[in-house]
């Protein structure tokens, strides 16, 4: 999936612990690693009550799949490249003793006529397990990940992840749910989409979409186009367009109790911009919610910055430029659709989603809501 942030650095800022702190204990941490068509992020991180503490994080823009498009296979370059960001988080996972891990690759790796011979670099070169994931399960821990910024008010949710590769769409019916166990469903969806009878209050998963189509793939469809504008323009409708299959696109929708939570480099962009922040904060965006006059007002900006200006925007960072206006045009597209004038901003994804699980399944998450 797609960077979560401006500028290339990790999702979570480094833990300063106070001196004499005790080392937590190798036994309670957990790493995830999340290997997307742009960039290669893991999180080490152990529970903490029905949460977790992030002890290290990682985060390196490696291109995976750049070239792709064209030729159906992962280039040396790109693979030697990622294998590289992968050895430096084998260093962390050795440094902190973590024994429970899960590390996962997308839609490159889904596409790629040679990803099992990339897999098998990785692991001859770092010893490290990659798997291959399908969407369902990308698309899963996304949404589990985005359910502490579920409102309790919510009884429609739309919850949209931009990657490099791929954009997955999973549409919730929370009505049937008491208002207080809201975000708990939510979370209770790492067991699947469509969960075995329960207790709980179940929510109800009326739909879910992976559009082969993100940040990277997109722009890469439109390459040829030299207008800015047009360019931007027709990245937009042409992913919309990708949305015909996805049932509640064709339905209407109720504005009230309809929330959009976006995950992605592009969401927390646009926020950072929006905020006018130069040094990314993380307590500042994640949970911002953003209208969509602020969300135009920012893209409408960039427009008329052009190539050169958002290159040299700090707010963009130089990992993101080239690829802020294909994000920007699908993210124009969701706010034109549904039936909202305000998006939830999200400062999680993938890795969070896989911390969650792992955790859940060994059962280390005190009242947790699984």
């Amino acid at each position: 999936m797609a960077p979560r942030r401006p500028g290339g650095a990790g999702a979570f800022p480094r833990s300063v612990e106070p001196p004499g702190t005790p080392r937590p204990d190798p036994a309670q941490l957990y790493a995830a690693l999340d290997l997307g068509t742009n960039s290669c992020r893991m999180l080490i991180a152990q529970p903490k009550g029905s949460q977790f503490h992030v002890v290290d994080s990682f985060s390196k823009s490696v291109q995976l799949g750049h070239g792709l498009e064209a030729s159906g296979r992962l280039s040396r370059g790109s693979m030697a490249r990622t294998v590289q960001a992968i050895q430096i988080c084998r260093r962390k996972i050795e440094q902190h003793d973590v024994k429970r891990m899960r590390l996962v690759a997308t839609e490159a790796c889904r596409r790629a006529k040679n990803a099992a011979e990339f897999i098998g670099m990785v692991k001859k070169e770092t010893g490290l397990p990659l798997e291959i994931i399908e969407p369902e399960e990308e698309a899963r821990l996304a949404v589990v990940s985005c359910a502490p910024l579920v409102s309790t008010k919510t009884e429609q949710l739309l919850v949209v992840d931009i990657g490099g590769g791929s954009t997955e769409l999973v549409w919730i019916d929370l009505s049937a749910v008491p208002r207080h166990d809201r975000p708990r469903a939510i979370m209770r969806l790492h067991a699947g989409f469509h969960p075995p009878e329960s207790p709980f209050p179940a929510a109800k998963v009326v739909d879910w979409i992976s559009v082969p189509l993100g940040v990277a793939t997109l722009k890469d469809q439109f390459h040829d186009v030299e207008d800015d504008a047009a360019r931007f323009a027709l990245m937009s409708w042409f992913f919309e367009e990708n949305l015909a299959d996805f049932s509640p696109y064709n339905s209407s929708q109720p504005r009230e109790g309809f929330q959009i939570i976006g995950t992605s480099g592009t969401v927390t962009t646009v926020a950072a911009s929006h905020l006018g922040l130069k040094r990314y904060d993380r307590t500042k965006v994640d949970g911002l919610r953003m209208t969509s006059d602020q969300i135009d007002k920012v893209i409408l900006e960039y427009l008329h910055m052009g190539p050169e200006g958002r290159r040299n925007d700090p707010r963009i960072g130089r990992d993101r430029h080239s690829l802020i206006m294909s994000g920007a045009a699908i993210l124009q597209a969701l706010m034109r659709i549904w039936p909202t004038d305000r998006l939830s901003v999200a400062d999680r994804g993938l890795r969070e989603g896989l911390l969650y699980a792992q955790m859940s399944a060994d059962g280390v998450l005190e009242d947790g809501p699984f």
